[in-house]
């Protein structure tokens, strides 16, 4: 049932060519537990030219007591489209999900109690992980997981430095708190099919710099459904690649193209701690120092060829 009055919450789910995990996640969303305040359901289609359009046309998008709106955006990239959420979103949070996510039941009423009770500037809960439709590979160790999204922090607490973290598949934000720390950075996060991140962390430094409330809440679960594509070591070396070189053109700054004389040993010594856990231990166990360096590759021609 809509209500007339203003949301609470906005949840925003921002979304790029992929219909079929979109479908489960709308779904899933009905299974939800409604908050008791009002809420609204954003639905951001960015730049959608498969068959998005047509599903929800076809199906409808029907949380339960929530008012729907779909906007589209045409700038591609998932920072745009979440920067499009602020300037549509109702609530007095904002709260983002993924397409490919899969929330607990008690998800929104968890991050309800949370936000009445501690009235934070910015709150994550916990993601575990779902293998969607194949085996976890033999070389994907537990300290990967987190790559893939995993993340816990523990009990309920309150973060206040950069050792912990809140992830983009489950966070949320008192609207107003953007007017402090600005928006998201819009040359980071997946762009398409270019398989680039940090535009979480990033912010959630930013909250930490500036002194804001951010609240951990572990009882607000989403599962973060795996699929195929990301069971593969190429998925993990493209993303530390393409981060490092988002990370040596911003270090670089206005400064010389020609890298400093530290990187070059610290790039040999990333190489050669790889090659060494593959030739002792295996490929099952050598793929996070594979991570590193190819992270120190992309560091140093980012410094070399990007614009900041």
């Amino acid at each position: 049932m809509m209500s007339a009055e203003s949301p609470f919450i906005t949840v925003a789910l921002c979304t790029h060519n992929h219909a079929d995990r979109l479908a489960r996640t709308l779904g899933d969303l009905e299974h939800v537990t409604p908050p008791s305040r009002p809420w609204e359901f954003l639905l951001i289609d960015n730049g959608c030219t498969d068959g998005t359009v047509q599903l929800l046309a076809e199906r409808g998008v029907t949380p339960p007591g929530a008012t729907v709106r779909i906007v589209r955006e045409e700038k591609l990239g998932l920072s745009n489209a979440r920067n499009r959420a602020l300037a549509e979103a109702r609530g007095e949070y904002l709260l983002f999900m993924d397409d490919d996510e899969t929330p607990d039941p008690n998800w929104l009423i968890a991050y309800e109690q949370a936000m009445l009770t501690h009235q934070p500037d910015a709150l994550g809960g916990r993601i575990e992980v779902m293998f969607e439709d194949g085996e976890r590979p033999s070389w994907l160790q537990d300290e990967l997981l987190g790559f893939l999204g995993k993340l816990d922090n523990g009990e309920p607490q309150w973060l206040t430095t950069e050792e912990h973290a809140i992830f983009g598949g489950n966070f949320a934000f008192r609207l107003g708190v953007f007017d402090t720390i600005g928006n998201f950075d819009a040359r980071l996060g997946r762009m398409g099919t270019i398989n680039t991140g940090g535009e979480d962390t990033e912010i959630y430094r930013r909250l930490i710099a500036h002194g804001c409330r951010v609240r951990w809440v572990p009882e607000a679960i989403i599962h973060h459904r795996i699929q195929t594509p990301k069971l593969r070591r190429k998925y993990f070396l493209d993303l530390h690649f393409r981060q490092g070189r988002w990370q040596g053109a911003r270090k670089r700054g206005d400064g010389s193209r020609l890298p400093p004389k530290y990187l070059l040993p610290q790039l040999l010594r990333a190489y050669a701690r790889a090659l060494g856990k593959r030739l002792s231990d295996g490929s099952d166990h050598s793929l996070r120092l594979e991570m590193n360096a190819a992270y120190f590759t992309g560091y140093v021609l980012g410094w070399m060829r990007d614009a900041a």
